[in-house]
C-alpha cells in the first residue's frame, strides 16, 4: 500500500464517518474532502474544481429547474387529473399514485414528483379514514424506484454514466437503465402495494389535528380557455365534487346571484365564489381553468400598470391576473386586537400600501355575502396572501397577523403547462436520439424555459438543489483519486480474492448489496461517485465487461429503503406520516432484498460479461 492509498483511505473515512454521523450537510462533507485531498496533493490544485463543469452535474442542474417549470405551470397536475380515478378503493387509488410517481420520476425530480403528489395522498387519506403513512410510504419508495429506470431520473445514473465514459467505453443513453430498471421497479411496487398494509406501523402525525384552517373563500375568473364557460353549473359538479369544493355564488357584470341555478349558464368574465379547502382550491383552479385574481380600482396611485388587464367597459375598475409564479402564498390568521377586525381589504388598500394581494378568507364555515375585497374581516379569520416574503412579513408585523404555513398553491396555466411539457419531450428527445448530448439538450432546454418565460427569470436558480450540485462537483475530482492513486484496484483485488472462484456473478451482487447499504446512511450521489471506480477497477481485474457492475451501482445507490436519511424522498414524509426513525426498515428491509433478487439476474442477462 502507497502513502497516497493510506492517506485517501483516511480521508474517505473520515468523509464517510461525517456522512454518517449527519453533524455537517453533506455538501460541507464533500467540500471538505476534496479540500482535503488538495492539500494533501492527491488531487492537483488545477483540477480541484474540475467536477463541476461535469456532464453529469451540468445535467442534473438542468433537469431541476426543468422540473421546476413542470411543476409551477402545472403540468403534472394536469397529469395526475387525467390518470388517478376518482372514489377508488384505498388501495386501487394508492396504486395509482404509485404508478403514476413512478412514471414521473422517469422523467423529473424524483423529490419533485413526489412533493406534487403528496397533498393527494394525505388528502385521500383524511376521505379514506387511514392513517397517512399508509400511503406515504408506498408513494416514496414507487418514487425511488421510478427514478432508476433512465439516464435522468436520479442523479446516480448521470453518475454513473460519467464514469463509464471517463473509461472509455462512452456514456449510457437515456433508456440503457430501462430493462433492468423497469422490471425491478415494477416488482418492486408490486411487493409495496401487496405488503405496506401490514408492514408499515400506523402513526399519527404530531399535531395531525392543530392545523386546520378550514374551507377558503375565495373568487377566481372565467377566462377565454376556460373548461367551465358556456356551461351549466350542473355540469360542473361532478369536477368540484372531486376537489371537495362548491360554488356558492357567481359574480356577473358587478351583480351577485348567490346560490345560483344549477341549469345556470357559466359566461367568460364571469368571477366564481367558491368554497373549498387549500388543496381542493388547487384542484378546481386547475380542473375549471380558472384564474384567481385581484380588482384594484383605478385611482391613480394604485400601483404600476405591468401585467394589468382592462375591465369590462364601464366597470370602473382594472383587473390584475395573480400569476403563480409572482411570489410567495401564505397564510395569516388575524389575531384578537388586530387593526384589520372590522375592515376589509379596499378599507387599508392592502394591495396599494402594503404589496399584497388577499386571494382567500377562511373563516369557520361561516358565509359572508360581501365580495372578497369588501368583506369585513374578522378576529380569527385566516387570509390566503399573495407577496414578497418581505412584505408577507411586514404585513403580519404592522398588522398584527400570525403566520401558519407557506402553502404550495400552483394557479394553473394551461399554455405554460403546454410549453413546459413540450420542452421537456423536446430535450428528452434530442438526448435519446443521440442528436445531441444529454448536458446540451437539457441546457438548450433551460435556454428554451427563460426565452419563453415558462419561468420567472429570477426563479430559474431557486429550482436548483445547490447543496446537490456542489456535493457532485466536489466529489468528482475525489472519486477520480480514487482510480489514479490505485485505491480503486486495490480494493477491486481485495474483492476477488475474497471470492474466489465464485465468479463475477457473485461480485455483481455484492457491489449492489454493498452500494445499498452504504446509500441507506449517505448520500446516493456520493455513494455512486465512490462506488463507480471500484466497479470499473473490478471488471478490468477480472478482465469482463464493466457495465453489470456499473448497472449494479446504479441500482444499488438508487434503492435506500433502509432509513429516512438514505434518500430525500424518505426524508420528505417522516413528518408529514409521523414516522419514527426506525418506521422504514420493515418495509424497507425485505423491499431490497426483492430488489437484490430481481435485479442480479436483469443485470447478468441485459448486461452479460
Amino acid at each position: 500500500m502507497t502513502m497516497q492509498v493510506a492517506l485517501l483511505g483516511l480521508v474517505l473515512a473520515a468523509m464517510m464517518t461525517l456522512f454518517l454521523s449527519g453533524r455537517l450537510r453533506h455538501d460541507v462533507v464533500a467540500l471538505a474532502a476534496l479540500v482535503g485531498c488538495v492539500l494533501l496533493g492527491l488531487v492537483p490544485a488545477g483540477e480541484a474544481f474540475s467536477g463541476f463543469g461535469h456532464p453529469a452535474v451540468i445535467t442534473v442542474a438542468c433537469v431541476l429547474i426543468l422540473s421546476g417549470a413542470l411543476q409551477a405551470a402545472g403540468a403534472v397536475d394536469a397529469i395526475a387529473r387525467t390518470v388517478l380515478p376518482s372514489n377508488a378503493s384505498p388501495f386501487v387509488m394508492t396504486a395509482s399514485l404509485c404508478v403514476l410517481a413512478a412514471f414521473l420520476s422517469a422523467f423529473m425530480n424524483n423529490v419533485g414528483a413526489l412533493a406534487l403528489l403528496m397533498p393527494i395522498a394525505l388528502q385521500m387519506a383524511r376521505k379514506q379514514g387511514v392513517p397517512p403513512g399508509r400511503l406515504l410510504m408506498p408513494l416514496a419508495f414507487a418514487s425511488i424506484l421510478g427514478g432508476m429506470t433512465t439516464l435522468i431520473g436520479t442523479p446516480p445514473n448521470l453518475i454513473v454514466s460519467g464514469f463509464r465514459a471517463e473509461a472509455g467505453l462512452g456514456p449510457f443513453s437515456m433508456f440503457d437503465f430501462a430493462p433492468v430498471g423497469v422490471v425491478v421497479a415494477l416488482a418492486g411496487i408490486v411487493f409495496v402495494l401487496l405488503a405496506a398494509w401490514k408492514l408499515v406501523p400506523r402513526r399519527t402525525p404530531p399535531g395531525a389535528d392543530s392545523f386546520e384552517t378550514g374551507s377558503y373563500l375565495t373568487e377566481a375568473r372565467v377566462v377565454e380557455d376556460s373548461k367551465a364557460a358556456d356551461k351549466t353549473l350542473r355540469e360542473l359538479e361532478p369536477l368540484l365534487d372531486e376537489a371537495d369544493a362548491q360554488i356558492l355564488a357567481l359574480i356577473r357584470e358587478g351583480e351577485r346571484i348567490p346560490a345560483p341555478h344549477p341549469a345556470r349558464k357559466v359566461r367568460v368574465g364571469d368571477l366564481l365564489v367558491i368554497e373549498a379547502d387549500p388543496e381542493g382550491l388547487t384542484a378546481a383552479l386547475s380542473g375549471l381553468g380558472l384564474q384567481l385574481e385581484e380588482e384594484v380600482s383605478t385611482a391613480p396611485d394604485t400601483e404600476d400598470d405591468e401585467d394589468e388587464d382592462e375591465a369590462p367597459e364601464g366597470s370602473g375598475e382594472r383587473r390584475r391576473v395573480i400569476h403563480s409564479g409572482d411570489v410567495h402564498l401564505a397564510e395569516y390568521a388575524i389575531a384578537p386586537g388586530s387593526p384589520l377586525a372590522g375592515r376589509s381589504a379596499s378599507d387599508i388598500r392592502l394591495r396599494t400600501r402594503y404589496q399584497i394581494n388577499l386571494l382567500a378568507v377562511s373563516r369557520n364555515a361561516a358565509h359572508s355575502r360581501a365580495r372578497l375585497r369588501t368583506m369585513k374581516l374578522k378576529d380569527g379569520d385566516v387570509l390566503l396572501l399573495q407577496g414578497s416574503e418581505e412584505a408577507l412579513a411586514d404585513f403580519g408585523v404592522r398588522l398584527s397577523c400570525v403566520p401558519l404555513a407557506e402553502r404550495p398553491l400552483r394557479i394553473p396555466d394551461g399554455r405554460k403547462a403546454l410549453t413546459a411539457g413540450a420542452i421537456m419531450a423536446g430535450a428528452i428527445a434530442l438526448a435519446a436520439g443521440g442528436v445531441l448530448p444529454a448536458a446540451v439538450s437539457f441546457a438548450a432546454g433551460v435556454l428554451a424555459v427563460m426565452l419563453l418565460r415558462v419561468l420567472p427569470l429570477r426563479q430559474i436558480y431557486d429550482q436548483v438543489d445547490w447543496p446537490v450540485i456542489v456535493l457532485l462537483g466536489a466529489l468528482i475530482p475525489v472519486a477520480g483519486a480514487l482510480e489514479t492513486s490505485g485505491a480503486a484496484g486495490l480494493i477491486a483485488g481485495g474483492l476477488v480474492a475474497l471470492t474466489g472462484e465464485a465468479g463475477p456473478v457473485l461480485l455483481v451482487a455484492i457491489m449492489l448489496i454493498a452500494t445499498m447499504t452504504l446509500s441507506d446512511f449517505m448520500n446516493n450521489a456520493a455513494t455512486a461517485a465512490v462506488m463507480c471506480p471500484v466497479a470499473i477497477s473490478l471488471a478490468n481485474a477480472l478482465g469482463v465487461s464493466a457495465d453489470p457492475f456499473l448497472m449494479a451501482v446504479a441500482v444499488g445507490a438508487s434503492c435506500a429503503f433502509l432509513t429516512p436519511i438514505g434518500h430525500q424522498n424518505n426524508t420528505l414524509i417522516l413528518g408529514p406520516g409521523g414516522f419514527r426513525f426506525g418506521d422504514y426498515w420493515p418495509l424497507g428491509l425485505p423491499l431490497e432484498i426483492v430488489v437484490v433478487a430481481i435485479g442480479v439476474p436483469m443485470i447478468i442477462l441485459v448486461w452479460p460479461f
